[in-house]
């Protein structure tokens, strides 16, 4: 299948982070793909002579739950933007003392404790395995930590990142649990997000702005209302971060192995992959298949 070259570098947008204002010659598409409609239109954009593709995680006017975002949409439509690098922004409680609200952490691990999520493209008749112990792009991650601690941003490198099935936030013996296991951050959204984007062989990288102590800490007990506060002063940050790691981000060398992920990682003999998983999958393992 084809891949248009629109953009190199894609955007998820998470929690107040709706739009990239610093993106010159904007224009929205609507995108049709195998596995539903994105989140919303895609937006695209240059920033600093970076072509880049921005869609809202939650949609516009942020109306889909965690468990409702067509995470598989999102990966495939900027996949077939061209975008071969990543960048996701997301909202998060912290579960140690030395993250404090407005901190952002990214993060270098995942445990996931979600379920009911689609979290692979593969299935119907084509099966594949795909390396996964380093679920964040390593560059990407160190080009958007550089970035940060340049603009002065209090930033973290490393650190587990936790994804809880949600709407609803920790109960405080949940959120004890997480903390004693050494998590560093909770969210609801990273590890779908993860691990579509490695079978899409895109590298990966989450900023993950702290809004609150989860809900471990006396005296700092989580609610909506602190949540939205201090998550409307984390946007501006991560709009300033966005503007320097987006365009430093594209001009990297792309010598990690995301790119090639799925190279031994498709186990199913060609010849019985089905002609409609085939063509559903196309967009990702065309090259690895003998032509027609």
């Amino acid at each position: 299948m084809k891949i248009e070259k629109e953009a190199s570098i894609g955007v998820i947008g998470g929690s107040g982070v709706y739009d990239l204002p610093a993106l010159k010659d904007r224009r929205e598409v609507s995108l049709k793909t195998p596995f539903g409609a994105p989140s919303g239109k895609i937006l695209l954009g240059t920033l600093d002579g970076a072509r880049c593709a921005f869609v809202p995680r939650h949609g516009a006017g942020h109306v889909l739950l965690p468990q409702e975002i067509p995470v598989r949409a999102n990966i495939w439509a900027l996949k077939s933007l061209g975008v071969e690098r990543l960048l996701a922004v997301a909202a998060v409680g912290s579960l140690k003392e030395e993250l404090p609200p407005r901190h952002f952490v990214v993060p270098d691990q995942l445990f996931d404790k979600t379920w009911g999520r689609p979290s692979t493209f593969f299935g119907e008749g084509c099966v594949a395995h795909v390396a996964f112990d380093k679920p964040f792009c390593t560059a990407l991650s160190n080009e958007v930590y550089n970035k940060a601690q340049a603009l002065g941003i209090a930033a973290t490198f490393g650190g587990t990142y936790c994804t809880m099935q949600g709407p609803l936030f920790s109960t405080r013996a949940e959120s004890l649990h997480h903390k004693a296991l050494g998590f560093s951050v909770i969210g609801m959204t990273a590890s779908t997000e993860a691990k579509l984007a490695r079978e899409a062989e895109l590298c990966y990288s989450l900023v993950a702005l702290v809004t609150d102590y989860d809900c471990w800490k006396e005296g700092e007990e989580v609610s909506s209302d602190k949540v939205m506060e201090t998550m409307k002063a984390n946007v501006a940050d991560a709009q300033r971060l966005l503007a320097a790691a987006i365009p430093a981000a594209a001009r990297l060398p792309r010598a990690c192995a995301c790119g090639s992920a799925l190279a031994h990682g498709i186990v199913t003999n060609p010849k019985s992959i089905p002609p409609k998983t085939r063509k559903k999958l196309a967009l990702f393992i065309d090259k690895y298949l003998p032509k027609k």
